[in-house]
This record gives structure tokens, C-alpha cells and sequence, in this order.
């Protein structure tokens, strides 16, 4: 049994585990090394006292290589004062950091075993000081550099990758505004044609003037639901080639249903070969976007059994994630919920098809107590089974901390969850150390290998709070198998599909995925843990545009890169 010792960061009460020998040293999966290693990033929500929605939403982050050096660099996307009149010395809690406020990106300058990352903001030329919610990256002009989507509460912004260490904003440009409230965007290249277009999802109507007033049970004010505002439309952008994007959504059917949108994950749902959009309405039924090949979507949420829960109810989802979990060889869908609800896992049966099968999972329960946002299937271990990390903190006042006298009295522990095989999962969250006992308002989850040792660490986004690196201290410690697949521009081939063939055992299914979890962006390489058997046959890897490549005898324990076929190696 452990005990919980409190204490206060930035003036919010925090909850730290003091676990039994035992669950210390080599048996704790993850360890924290943002503040060591130079990743001192506070994240700033504006709050004072008005208690206005969207401070409790933000924020995500990426993991990504933007200067092309093979490791990956960190962008953490910041908030801003809210309110009419309000300055920063109305804050509640003031922002830690520069002034005013804005996003930070870290260039990753580790060497010789050393994590090290150095905030080069000023220097790249990004300038992002609007209220941030999260990030996508994508090679939108295909010239091998990433580009940055941000997306705020208010104008987003185009981050152009220069090549040259820095970015120019070229929103209005290439003409991928939207002045509502974005959470999540995701690039994908929809029609096939090698460019990168853009889905986005848009939340609700907010707006200062028209803020409804909400309050608990007690009568006390309290923040209000997303149902308090009417929805607002999604948006599909296609990419010209030519720097810049038209509007798809009327003629694509993507405007024909909508809801308060909070994640988006794409993947070929149906096995047909061309990209679909899953996207993920907090309180409303879930779209199932199917690409019909000829630049329309038919919504087939209902239909495929993922529109809501096997109850026929809608959720509040808010983070989603897309993986082969029962390792059957297709895509299943994992969604994060309201307290009170359960977190949603959706088994596919290969053709376009979902099962709700939360409650045979063992994911039911251990989520009714917390509200979760971000979430990731992870191979802690590296023995080819996705894990599934859960990061949670209320969007509703928890009366116990304001009786407590907490500031921002929505803070809650997060998890960690051992896939067991055949959908079957376990939390572990209360013996792999201190740092799932701490509790805090988590949102945005990234993974990706920082330090480049063959396993998947965790980039953590807190709401007003300190972003937080886990790096994986087991995963390195077994076989494993990375690949990165790339477009005939160069640039990552988002949507490409890994198998691994193995003469015994069970084939392992993986795609390159930059999308999903919480308004943040992931490592788009492949790593594939391998286990007790670490032998492959062959790689059979199939491009967005169904170029396929068989790969015999790979080697092990490193990252191979594999251009498109056709392209120049």
C-alpha cells in the first residue's frame, strides 16, 4: 500500500506517491527528465477567478525532428491572458517564463548519453503569443522539412520549416486560417496525390461576450459544459501544390455532420487503401469519416458501431488513439471520457466494423473515478503488446480540493495500463512509481523515442503546470526494430503501414501516425518491439499510395530509413 504526501507547485496542491521497496530503481518504467534536461516549460492558462471555459482545454505538444538531425526536437504550445481588461497581473497563477506568454521550441542537443534541450524560440523566428491549444506537424510544401499547424482559440497559424533553423508564418498565405476554436488538426494526404492536406476540428462557440454562467449543485460557480454553447463545424483543406489550400468541406460531405470536436486520429478504418477520418465530439456521437476515393467522405460512424458506446450513448470524448492492440492485423480505436463515463475501447473486425468492448477490457472501471484527455498505445517493454498510457484532471471543480483551499481544484493522478492480450488490459499505475502518483491537470500526450535508444518515451503537456519528459528506463533492454518510411519528396509517408512477419508468433500490424492522442503530434518513425523473439523475416511496407516494398532479414536495433519506391534513396 502506498502513501500519498502532499504538496504545492506554482500555488496547486499536488499528490505525490511514496510506493514499498521494491517498485524503485529498474522496476520504475519512467522517469522524468524535462527540468535536467534543460525542458523548463510552464504551461500558463490565464485563469482569474472568472472561471471562463476554455482555461481548462489547453494544451498539447510535438515531438518532432525539425532541423533533420535524427532526434527529436520538443514544441510546447502555451495559453495567454483571458478576458476583457484582464493583464497578467490579474493571473491567479503567474506565467513562469518569458512575457508575455508564448509557445517554446526546444532544439534536442543531446550527446554521448546526455539528454540535453535548448530553447531556441527567438532564434527559429516563431512567434505565437494567441491562446494555444495544440500542434500538428506535416510537410506541407513536400520539401523535406516539417511545418507546424498551430491551433488556437482565435486565429490559427502556418509554420513554414525554412530548412535553415527557422519558420516564417504563412497562414494567410496558403490560406488556412480559421478564427473559431480549433483543438485539433491533423495532415493528411486525403486524395492521394503526395500532398499533405488538412483536416480540422473545431469545438464550440465561445466568445467572452456571450459566456454562460454555470455553477454546481452547491450553487457555487463552476466551469460550464460543452453542451452550455452550440457546436462548431469541422474543416477539410486540400493542398493546391503550390503553397497553398482550398476549401474541401462543402464538396467533400465532410460539412453534412459535426459535433464539439476534441480529437482526431487518420488511418485506412476499412482496409480499402485510401485514408479515413475519425473524429472524436465531446457529448455528441463521433464521426467515421470513409474516403470514398473520388474526394468525398460518407459518415459512417453509426453504421461501423462507433458513433457511441455500446449503451447507443454519446460521450464525452475528448482524446483518441488508433492501434492494432489484439494483434489481429487491424485497426482498433481507444477514446478517453468524462468522469463518470468509462474510457471507450472499440475492437475492429477488420472490415470497417466496431465492437464496444470497454467492459471485457478491464478499461471500464479503472476510468469511471477521472477525467482523461491524452493517451497513447505504448510498448513499455518493447515484447510487441501496445500499452496504453492515460492522462488525466478535470473540467469540472472537484469540491473536496476547494474545501482543501487548491487554486485549481481539478488536478488527478494519471495511468498506466499492461496490455494482457486478446483486448485484455491491467493498470499498473500504482507500482511503477512516483510519477503516476503525482496529480496534476494533464492534457496532451506525445510519444516518440528522444533519446534514440530503441523505445517509446512520453512527452506530457499539463494545463498550468510543467511539461514533463518520461523516458523509458525498460523498453531499451529487448529487441526491437525501427523503420522510417519516407514520400518521394522526402518527407514522412503519414498513413504507410508496417508489418512485421515473424515464422512463429503473431504478425505485428503498425502504421506511421504523427496524429491523435490530445491536440498533439507524435514521432512518425515505426519502432517495433520485439520481444522474446527477436527474429524477423521480412517487413512488408505498403505506402499511402499502395506502393508496396518486402524488406527480407531486417536488422535489428536501429532505425532504417526506406524512401518511397521509385524515389531517390
Amino acid at each position: 500500500m502506498s502513501r500519498v504526501l502532499k504538496g504545492t507547485l506554482l500555488g496547486v496542491t499536488i499528490a505525490l506517491s511514496v510506493l514499498p521497496p521494491g517498485a524503485r530503481g529498474e522496476d520504475v518504467p519512467f522517469v522524468d527528465r524535462a527540468a535536467e534536461s534543460g525542458l523548463d516549460f510552464v504551461h500558463f492558462n490565464g485563469m482569474s477567478g472568472e472561471l471562463y471555459f476554455l482555461e481548462t482545454m489547453g494544451s498539447g505538444g510535438a515531438l518532432v525532428d525539425y532541423d533533420n538531425d535524427g532526434d527529436l526536437d520538443v514544441y510546447l504550445v502555451q495559453g495567454a491572458m483571458l478576458g476583457p481588461g484582464k493583464t497578467l497581473a490579474d493571473a491567479i497563477v503567474p506565467p513562469v517564463g518569458p512575457t508575455p506568454p508564448s509557445d517554446r521550441l526546444f532544439r534536442n542537443d543531446s550527446e554521448g548519453g546526455e539528454l540535453v534541450f535548448v530553447d531556441v524560440t527567438e532564434r527559429s523566428g516563431i512567434e505565437a503569443t494567441g491562446y494555444g491549444m495544440g500542434v500538428a506537424a506535416g510537410d506541407y510544401d513536400a520539401d523535406g522539412w516539417v511545418d507546424l499547424y498551430l491551433t488556437n482559440f482565435g486565429s490559427n497559424q502556418l509554420l513554414r520549416n525554412r530548412g535553415d533553423g527557422t519558420f516564417e508564418d504563412t497562414t494567410m498565405r496558403a490560406g488556412v486560417d480559421d478564427v473559431r476554436w480549433t483543438v485539433p488538426a491533423a495532415f493528411v494526404d486525403y486524395d492521394r496525390d503526395g500532398l499533405l492536406d488538412l483536416f480540422l476540428a473545431n469545438y464550440v462557440d465561445f466568445t467572452f461576450s456571450r459566456r454562460v454562467h454555470c455553477s454546481l449543485p452547491t450553487g457555487a460557480p463552476d466551469y460550464c459544459a460543452p453542451l452550455s454553447y452550440r457546436p462548431v463545424p469541422d474543416r477539410l483543406l486540400r493542398n493546391r501544390g503550390d503553397g497553398t489550400f482550398e476549401d474541401a468541406t462543402r464538396r467533400s460531405g465532410i460539412d453534412s455532420a459535426f459535433g464539439n470536436g476534441l480529437g482526431v486520429v487518420t488511418a485506412d478504418f476499412d482496409g480499402d487503401g485510401w485514408i479515413d477520418v475519425y473524429v472524436a465530439n465531446d457529448m455528441m456521437p463521433n464521426q467515421m469519416w470513409i474516403n470514398q476515393g473520388d474526394g468525398t467522405f460518407r459518415d459512417d460512424g453509426l453504421i461501423a458501431g462507433s458513433a457511441v458506446n455500446a449503451e447507443g450513448q454519446p460521450e464525452a470524448s475528448m482524446g483518441v488513439v488508433v492501434g492494432d492492440v489484439d494483434a489481429d492485423g487491424d485497426l482498433d480505436l481507444f477514446m478517453t471520457h468524462l468522469q463518470g463515463e468509462t474510457n471507450t475501447l472499440y475492437l475492429s473486425d477488420g472490415q470497417g466494423g466496431f465492437t464496444d468492448e470497454t467492459r471485457r477490457s478491464g478499461l471500464g472501471q479503472a476510468s469511471w473515478t477521472a477525467t482523461s484527455f491524452g493517451t497513447a498505445w505504448i510498448d513499455i517493454e518493447n515484447d510487441g503488446w501496445l500499452d496504453l498510457i492515460v492522462v488525466n484532471g478535470a473540467v469540472s471543480t472537484i469540491e473536496a480540493l476547494v474545501r482543501a483551499g487548491d487554486p485549481y481544484p481539478l488536478h488527478q493522478p494519471n495511468q498506466l495500463f499492461r496490455n494482457l492480450g486478446a483486448g485484455r488490459f491491467e493498470e499498473i499505475s500504482a507500482a511503477t512509481g512516483e510519477l503516476f502518483g503525482l496529480s496534476e491537470v494533464s492534457r496532451g500526450v506525445a510519444l516518440g523515442d528522444v533519446d534514440n535508444d530503441g523505445d517509446s518515451d512520453v512527452l506530457l503537456a499539463n494545463n498550468a503546470g510543467p511539461a514533463r519528459l518520461l523516458i523509458n528506463q525498460r523498453g531499451q533492454d529487448a529487441a526491437w526494430l525501427g523503420v522510417r518510411l519516407l514520400a518521394g519528396s522526402g518527407s514522412d509517408a503519414l498513413g504507410a503501414r508496417v508489418t512485421v512477419a515473424r515464422a512463429a508468433g503473431t504478425d505485428l500490424e503498425r502504421r506511421v501516425q504523427v496524429d491523435g492522442s490530445y491536440a498533439s503530434s507524435s514521432d512518425p518513425r515505426v519502432l517495433v518491439g520485439l520481444g522474446r523473439e527477436p527474429t524477423v523475416d521480412r517487413l512488408e511496407l505498403v505506402w499511402p499510395d499502395g506502393r508496396r516494398r518486402r524488406w527480407i532479414d531486417p536488422e535489428l536495433g536501429r532505425y532504417a530509413i526506406w524512401p518511397a519506391p521509385g524515389a531517390a534513396p
